[in-house]
């Protein structure tokens, strides 16, 4: 059994992995699932909600943006490191955020409204 260097570490965005890889590979999972199921376009409002070290040290860390990728469709092994953060910007400046964003763009895609992106997410739908 061989076991290469990539079995050992995961890619992932910064500042801190540790908290970074698993809040977007959670909220990639997420949004999947709903599509899976045939209820994204259901969705009327998504709440997240950080607890132990990621509720603690998340915002300081990278895990905020870090989800909202995740939500987006984007997966820490493949996203653009240097589109990250126009991407987090943009729905911070814009207060919208489209779930499977880089699958369905130019679609009917579910949006949601960010009314207070990064510090306690509450969304709602703007169709």
């Amino acid at each position: 059994m061989s076991i290469s260097v990539f079995d050992l570490f995961k890619i992932g965005v910064g500042p801190s992995s540790s908290h970074t890889v698993g809040p977007m590979v959670a909220a990639n999972r997420f949004v999947r699932e709903l599509r899976a199921n045939g209820v994204l376009g259901q969705v009327a409002s998504v709440r997240v909600e950080l607890f132990g070290s990621l509720g603690a040290t998340g915002h300081g860390h990278g895990s905020v943006p870090a989800l909202m990728l995740g939500l987006m469709g984007y997966d820490p092994e493949t996203v653009d490191p240097q589109l990250t953060q126009p991407t987090v910007h943009g729905v911070r400046a814009f207060g919208r955020l489209a779930l499977l964003e880089e699958l369905t763009s130019g679609s009917t895609s579910t949006r949601t409204s960010c009314s207070t992106c990064g510090s306690g997410w509450s969304f709602t739908p703007t169709r």
